[in-house]
């Protein structure tokens, strides 16, 4: 696969609605050709303390962040004719069609493509598990920044192309 948006959503509690980051690194040709990263407001707009444990993200930090519309208006004439990809593409694509349901958007049907089911078919018993860093880990990345956004999703890009 050479034409993909990796995409990872951060979530500031249990609801797929409460999004309050999104990274997305598009790939053209088997190349990165641009990232994108962005707090969002998220809806309802409480932080559970384990998510914040996760990835750090705060209430103070999207107070004033943009909601999920405006800043999918961004992102979506980049990716509108990419397939996405994401690490445990379920959770994401829940959040995805679960945003654009809270906001009576019209869901556009992407279709999804998911690197950990890809990671337990390729390499099996062979890792210990399937996680993201396991896996990035095993295809040549390092995963700095794990559960930011844009970090992940650079890491779910280059296990894409790796097996995909």
């Amino acid at each position: 696969m050479n034409d993909f948006a990796a995409i990872d959503f951060e979530t500031a509690n249990h609801q797929p609605t409460s999004v309050c980051s999104i990274g997305i690194v598009i790939v053209r040709n088997g190349i990165v050709t641009d990232k994108f990263y962005s707090l969002i407001h998220p809806v309802p707009n409480y932080y559970n303390l384990i998510n914040t444990q996760i990835h750090g993200i705060t209430e103070a930090d999207t107070c004033d962040a943009p909601f999920f519309p405006e800043v999918w208006s961004q992102i979506e004439p980049h990716i509108h004719d990419l397939t996405l990809v994401a690490h445990n593409s379920p959770f994401d694509e829940r959040c995805l069609k679960a945003s654009f349901e809270y906001y009576d958007m019209p869901y556009p049907g992407y279709k999804f493509l998911c690197t950990c089911r890809a990671s337990r078919r390729m390499f099996g018993r062979s890792l210990p598990n399937h996680q993201l860093h396991t896996v990035a880990s095993h295809c040549g990345y390092n995963l700095k920044d794990h559960h930011h956004a844009l970090a992940d999703a650079e890491a779910c890009a280059h296990i894409a192309l790796n097996i995909l």
